[in-house]
């Protein structure tokens, strides 16, 4: 078995509260879901509006499909105009790795 994740560290543009954060990702993170079928969230800076970090995790049993769909998840959130992609960090893991 393979495990996936990629971390999105996103700077948001005209944002001015964290109502209107949610209105921006909540969008997105639906949108990764149905494109992805991987488990999406926000896993960090909640507490600042202008700031968001998405994950996405998906696992498989081969390793091409897990670089696939995380490569979609990358190129999707990267066409997204209300934000700036910072940065994307991944890992890629075998179930029996140690």
């Amino acid at each position: 078995m393979w495990i996936g994740w990629i971390e999105f560290d996103l700077l948001l543009g005209a944002v001015h509260s964290l109502k209107e954060k949610r209105g921006v990702l909540r969008p997105v993170l639906a949108e990764l879901r149905r494109a992805t079928e991987a488990s999406v969230a926000e896993v960090g800076a909640q507490d600042l509006h202008r700031r968001a970090a998405i994950g996405v995790g998906v696992v498989s049993s081969e390793a091409e499909r897990v670089t696939e769909v995380l490569d979609r998840a990358e190129r999707l959130v990267a066409a997204h105009p209300e934000f700036t992609l910072l940065s994307a960090r991944r890992g890629l893991r075998r179930s029996d790795d140690d």
